[in-house]
């Protein structure tokens, strides 16, 4: 046996039949504030800063890399040609 009931209602409807609270205000607030803080972050951080920010650790980081490889790859030569010498 099975039995099948359609329940035609509004989600505030269907809140308010089980109890349960209304947010709607809440979250409107919190919307609000973060919507508030992520403009005055925005107004802060022009893409040129963010690009001076960002920038220079990526390209000191690789340039350092690049310089152990060479390091290594110079010394590694170095190290043939002195026990061709031997």
């Amino acid at each position: 046996m099975k039995v099948t009931i359609d329940i035609d209602c509004t989600p505030e409807e269907a809140r308010a039949f089980m109890g349960l609270p209304d947010v709607k205000q809440m979250q409107e607030a919190m919307m609000k504030e973060v919507e508030e803080r992520m403009r005055a972050n925005l107004q802060s951080m022009d893409p040129e800063t963010i690009f001076k920010t960002w920038l220079p650790a990526g390209v000191q980081s690789f340039e350092q890399m690049q310089k152990m490889f060479w390091s290594q790859m110079t010394g590694g030569e170095k190290d043939k040609k002195d026990k061709k010498d031997d």
